[in-house]
């Protein structure tokens, strides 16, 4: 007698043909959903605007699901293209068929620009870029394309020299009238690697602007100095402007870094510098703060000159703390000695005015307050915008009586000098700056100087 397999009649064959069936389905969905998965991402960037001499033209691909099979970054303009760039990517690692380790996101880069193709012309181009995953026996590519329409602009903007008679000293300022063409979107003056740039001339025409300077104090070379504007895809236009350049070389000085001064300053500067490396001697960090928090204040303040009001925002000569003699002044190189060994050097970029202790410190000119505060080497600080890029700052003072937003007047008081940061004893420093650059006060507290040299080439308020 024959046995009967249960599942194995007419029902169970039923049965079984469905679940085959069913798997069937999962498994094609299954198979669909990963030969569809998501497409690579594409994003394009570049260094300028538009393409000029050269331009730096950038594709970010990412697929962080499957990964990258193969990317292109291309220019194309008219009948002829060009490739910048280009890398295919293959699965790395045991197993590598199926599941080894894949590429996510990969960065192009490649020039594109006159020097690099000099078959462009004037007009329009396509920066193209694309993308395509990685493939498999379960996966199909889904190549990707992004497109950037750019502007193509090969000509020098137009540049035109307005004022006269710039007579300019190292380390010093001055003002710079001029006329530039469509399409200008940077200008002003280069001083050696010192940009200064200019906003638009007050009750001018078009394209006229004007540009309050500075001169670095270690820039000795006048061939340095020159008037500058470029547009969106960096075509530069330089004029020489300078009539008379006045050289003056950086005085020398001495310090003497004795224990007791080292013991009196650091930890005070310490204790109120969030972040600071207070490991090692007191010469170590004296050094850290000297030369680290240096730079890193001086950076603090250019950043503070981007965000300057475009008005005039004060009047005449710079007043001098009253009742001050000047104990030391700007552009000294000074070498610090430790016992009798030079350990460091640094220059001494504003006037150090003395009176008695604690003395009012009046604003210089009429200003708005950027900032009020501790600020490391110089203690307890204050920073005012004149308006255009020119700032003063106030600094080792004991008492501050501003605070940042204040409009303050010629001549308002600020605070008490004091001896906070990186001060000796009770005085005020008093520092000038022009766009975050350091130049030289005794320009400022000259009322002849200003006419000669500012009021004279732009009408003041």
């Amino acid at each position: 007698m024959a046995l009967s397999i249960s599942g194995q009649g007419p029902r169970g064959r039923g049965r079984l043909v469905l679940v085959a069936v069913v798997l069937v389905v999962a498994g094609l969905a299954l198979a669909g959903a990963l030969r569809r998965g998501p497409a690579p991402a594409v994003v394009i960037t570049s260094d300028h605007e538009a393409i000029g001499p050269a331009t730096t033209i950038t594709a970010h691909f990412s697929e962080p699901t499957g990964g990258l099979g193969a990317v292109k970054l291309e220019l194309v303009q008219g009948e002829r293209s060009v490739v910048l760039a280009e890398r295919r990517f293959a699965r790395s690692g045991p197993f590598s068929l199926l599941r080894g380790r894949v590429t996510a996101e990969t960065d192009l880069t490649g020039t594109a620009g006159r020097k690099a193709q000099e078959w462009l012309k004037e007009g329009e181009a396509v920066v193209r870029a694309t993308a395509d995953r990685m493939a498999g026996p379960l996966r199909s590519g889904a190549p990707v394309v992004v497109e950037k329409r750019m502007a193509v602009l090969l000509r020098p903007p137009s540049l035109e020299l307005l004022s006269r008679q710039h007579y300019v000293r190292q380390g010093g300022s001055g003002v710079v009238v001029f006329r530039v063409g469509e399409g200008v979107a940077r200008s002003g003056v280069r001083a050696g690697a010192t940009e200064s740039l200019s906003f638009p001339l007050p009750g001018g025409g078009p394209g006229e602007r004007f540009a309050l300077f500075a001169v670095p104090w270690e820039l000795d070379d006048v061939g340095q100095v020159r008037l500058f504007a470029e547009d969106a895809a960096g075509n530069r236009s330089e004029l020489p402007f300078v009539d008379l350049f006045k050289k003056a070389p950086p005085r020398t000085d001495t310090i003497d870094l004795s224990d007791d001064f080292l013991a009196r300053v650091v930890p005070a500067i310490a204790s109120q510098t969030p972040g600071f490396d207070a490991s090692g001697s007191l010469l170590d960090q004296y050094l850290r703060i000297n030369g680290e928090e240096r730079r890193a204040v001086l950076a603090k303040i250019a950043a503070l000159a981007k965000d300057t009001q475009a008005a005039f925002l004060w009047r005449g000569a710079f007043l001098q703390m009253p009742d001050t003699q000047r104990r030391a002044g700007f552009a000294e190189t000074r070498t610090y000695l430790y016992h009798g060994k030079a350990v460091d050097h640094q220059t001494h970029l504003g006037l150090d005015l003395a009176s008695t202790e604690h003395a009012p410190v009046p604003a210089a000119n009429s200003g708005r307050v950027v900032f009020a505060g501790w600020l490391v080497i110089y203690g307890n600080a204050v920073i005012v915008d004149h308006g255009y890029g020119l700032m003063s700052l106030y600094g080792h003072m004991s008492a501050i009586s501003v605070k940042p937003g204040d409009v303050v007047a010629k001549g308002q008081q600020l605070g008490n000098s004091g001896s906070t940061g990186l001060a000796g004893g009770d005085h005020l420093h008093l520092e000038i700056f022009v766009q975050g650059k350091s130049v030289n006060p005794l320009e400022w507290l000259d009322e002849h100087w200003i006419r000669d040299n500012i009021a004279n080439k732009i009408k003041l308020p």
